[in-house]
């Protein structure tokens, strides 16, 4: 395995596959991953299992700003599979983060500065010595906006909402194809129209639209960028 000491920076639309691609590349060379979608869908767990959300969505900013610093969240590494998984005051919260209900919320929450800000310092403390590879939505752009490699990531909406409606089918959960789709759209609309940190590609992001690719595809495809670049 050749390992790189870069910080390679993954944005894009939501289940686009960032997280697996991310996964597959920090394994082949020797790179920490490091899923930053998981600890914005953290603190939305937090503000909602502590009544900072409302049932009609509304959050309370003020409670929630006052309190997020007083938390740890952190990653703890296992060495008997190799995974990440992401911690709350020491209480492994990785399961309870997947679900529809986070996911509804999670881009609200997201564009709060506060949070961003306190999430961006997690990620550029993580990242300060390199050999990380990090998705999200604003890694390229604002986080770490000289990373050696940018990726910006997009496949068309509707194959999108079918590879999300199939995660949830596999996992043992109900879903509904309509509402995930929706799901999808909203958070399209609200990462992309956001004041703070708005998703958009970097200007020296390489596009890689996979709506029609397999994975063997993308492996292809990134397997090539980087022996052009390092050989």
């Amino acid at each position: 395995m050749t390992k790189y000491n870069k910080i390679i920076a993954i944005d894009g639309h939501s289940s686009t596959g960032k997280s697996t691609f991310a996964k597959e590349i920090a394994k082949k060379y020797g790179l920490i991953y490091i899923d930053t979608g998981a600890l914005y869908r953290g603190v939305t767990y937090y503000a909602k299992t502590n009544g900072l959300i409302s049932s009609t969505g509304s959050i309370d900013t003020e409670k929630l700003q006052s309190l997020l610093t007083l938390n740890n969240l952190n990653f703890e590494f296992k060495l008997e599979n190799g995974n990440r998984y992401l911690y709350l005051n020491n209480n492994n919260i990785e399961e309870q983060i997947r679900g529809l209900e986070i996911a509804n919320l999670v881009s609200k929450v997201a564009a709060i500065q506060f949070v961003r800000d306190f999430i961006d310092s997690i990620l550029k403390k993580i990242g300060e010595k390199g050999g990380v590879i990090m998705d999200g939505r604003d890694i390229g752009t604002v986080v770490f906006p000289n990373a050696d490699l940018k990726i910006f990531m997009t496949a068309d909406a509707k194959i999108r909402a079918q590879r999300r409606y199939q995660e949830i089918i596999e996992k043992g959960d109900t879903a509904n194809f309509q509402e995930v789709l929706n799901n999808i759209l909203e958070r399209d609309h609200l990462d992309e129209t956001r004041s703070n940190a708005p998703l958009k590609r970097a200007k020296d992001a390489i596009l890689l639209d996979n709506s029609n690719m397999t994975k063997e595809d993308q492996d292809k495809w990134i397997e090539k960028i980087i022996k052009e670049r390092w050989g």
